[in-house]
């Protein structure tokens, strides 16, 4: 599978993370791939073939050809149907929020096709999309359509990004107590700003980027037993973490030393 990662203009990096392609043909692409929670919703453009979800009773859909993802809190499991040729659009934790036509919250693990969130621009930049030629043509498309609908950034929960950096930094190891401190706002509204801006809790957040962090260790270093990758990552004890790799991912750490090929769309590809 072939990935590469474009940086957004300066005028749209407060709320676009990056920009990304994916391109692979069928007998190259796993038969089903896991993706993992990363905390943040995502703008998806399938100029290839479709993709199939499949739910946890099994049954599967085929998702839209252009749809924008809510925040995940599990395993999303997809099948390619053919040859595989996406465009992603990766929002900060905080940055859809600007271009939301819903609330944040009843998109979570939702494919909503850009119709229903955009009305007739919502096709019309789906096509456009579709009919370009290369990936520059593509993000100079979705920049037009993001800038054109973006409000003034100043306007921004200044209290929901900076701890939304604060996590990020923190590798989501910073308890929600701490963060409350940190920000000076009692919990519970922090935990009422971060569900309209975010999409998820201060705490979801902070397990799903603790949890992409310990999937990197995994994939990056030479890790000599569970105990010491919950050790890295803060967790409680062994049984803490793998209660939450499992939740996050739908294996444990075992299977996933096992099975790696297969899981190869399970963690963030984009750092």
């Amino acid at each position: 599978m072939n990935y590469q990662i474009f940086e957004p203009s300066d005028d749209l990096a407060a709320v676009v993370r990056c920009y990304w392609t994916l391109e692979s043909p069928k007998e190259k692409t796993p038969e089903r791939n896991t993706i993992v929670p990363d905390g943040s919703m995502k703008m998806i453009f399938h100029y290839g073939d479709l993709y199939k979800h499949y739910a946890e009773n099994g049954n599967n859909t085929l998702l839209p050809r252009c749809f924008v993802i809510g925040q995940l809190t599990g395993p999303f499991e997809v099948e390619p149907t053919g040859e595989t040729g996406i465009f992603f659009v990766r929002f900060h934790p905080n940055g859809f929020l600007p271009f939301a036509t819903i609330p944040i919250k009843e998109m979570e693990n939702t494919a909503v096709p850009l119709e229903k969130l955009f009305g007739k621009e919502g096709q019309d930049i789906e096509q456009k999309i579709l009919k370009a030629k290369s990936t520059q043509d593509r993000i100079g498309l979705i920049e037009s359509f993001l800038f054109s609908r973006l409000a003034n950034t100043e306007a921004f929960d200044q209290i929901v990004k900076s701890t939304v950096e604060t996590i990020l930094t923190a590798n989501g190891q910073l308890s929600i107590d701490e963060l409350s401190r940190q920000t000076n706002i009692n919990r519970r509204q922090l935990e009422r700003k971060f569900s309209s801006v975010v999409g998820l809790s201060p705490k979801q957040l902070s397990k799903t980027i603790r949890l992409q962090a310990t999937l990197k260790t995994l994939l990056t270093k030479k890790v000599s037993s569970l105990t010491t990758l919950a050790y890295e990552g803060e967790y409680y004890d062994q049984a803490h973490f793998i209660k939450d790799f499992k939740e996050f991912t739908g294996i444990t750490p075992k299977e996933f030393y096992g099975d790696l090929l297969k899981m190869s769309l399970i963690f963030d590809q984009t750092d």
